[in-house]
């Protein structure tokens, strides 16, 4: 089903943004920036092609680092084609922090998983 995608972003759940942020800058030397989204602070940087996106807020362990594939379009396709495999979708079809779309949904032991869809993108194909 999403076998023409890549894993495109991993999701890091924070309690505390800007340490964070000082950590993968400053100690792993990698280009991380500190952005403000339409639900407020986040930040990312890119590796290789691979995104990577923090966002502040509370997590369980388990819920957090969140491997998010990327569509070039189609969300609301998938997101039929999920549920209708009995998949449990946690998170519906909405806009992410970048001005895309996201679903998320959970894998057999429970592990979040996320789909995800560049702005503009048509939501069906």
């Amino acid at each position: 089903m999403i076998s023409n995608c890549k894993v495109g972003a991993i999701v890091f759940f924070v309690s505390d943004l800007a340490r964070s942020v000082a950590f993968y800058r400053d100690t792993l030397g990698l280009p991380v920036e500190a952005l403000e989204g339409h639900d407020g602070p986040w930040a990312m940087g890119e590796v290789e092609g691979l995104t990577l996106v923090f966002i502040p807020r509370p997590a369980r362990p388990g819920e957090s680092p969140v491997v998010v594939f990327s569509l070039d379009g189609g969300i609301d396709d998938h997101a039929e084609a999920l549920a209708a495999k009995g998949v449990e979708i946690v998170v519906p079809v909405s806009e992410s922090p970048d001005g895309g779309l996201s679903l998320d949904f959970l894998d057999p032991d429970g592990n979040v998983l996320s789909l995800h869809q560049p702005e503009g993108a048509p939501r069906r194909h």
